[in-house]
């Protein structure tokens, strides 16, 4: 190597490493564990307004949602998909029993999401979520998008439970 290409390469910027790869960033194709599970992810589904992200994990022929929201601490929950039938957006309840489970209204909210990959819903666009929770910390969840229903049964997953494993 010349004298000239060393000093040449001392003053060139080199490019940054690239970041690892976080459980906010993750894609389809990425591996996580959740709660000591190894799952792929096979799509997301986001909503930029809420920094929320709905990842479909699957692990041989289970299939989990993870939900994630970051606000003042990352929230993580783990669902999986129940069978039920609401008739109706305007007839959502306050109150729902299911399974000797009585269900609250903890939340309600809209917003656009933008979907990657094999999700619940295939297409982007406007969603609307109530979000449930029992007096013994049960989570439910409905979600509702282009006259479709999806209802989630799951629970809080603690942060040091989630890690990325591999990503691509």
């Amino acid at each position: 190597m010349s004298l000239f290409k060393r000093i040449t390469n001392l003053f060139s910027k080199h490019e940054p490493p690239e970041p690892e790869k976080s459980i906010l960033t993750v894609g389809a194709g990425d591996v996580v564990e959740v709660s000591m599970v190894t799952y792929q992810v096979t799509g997301k589904a986001s909503n930029a307004s809420r920094h929320a992200t709905m990842l479909t994990l699957q692990d041989g022929n289970d299939i989990r949602y993870l939900y994630i929201e970051d606000r003042e601490r990352t929230v993580f929950h783990l669902y999986h998909v129940i069978d039920g039938r609401l008739d109706s957006v305007d007839e959502v309840p306050t109150t729902i029993e299911m399974d000797d489970v009585t269900y609250h209204l903890e939340e309600q909210y809209s917003g656009r999401i933008s979907v990657v990959g094999k999700a619940p819903f295939s297409a982007s666009g406007e969603q609307y979520i109530w979000q449930f929770q029992s007096d013994q910390r049960q989570l439910l969840r409905i979600e509702w998008q282009d006259g479709r229903f999806m209802l989630y049964e799951g629970e809080t997953v603690l942060p040091a439970d989630v890690q990325v494993l591999r990503g691509s």
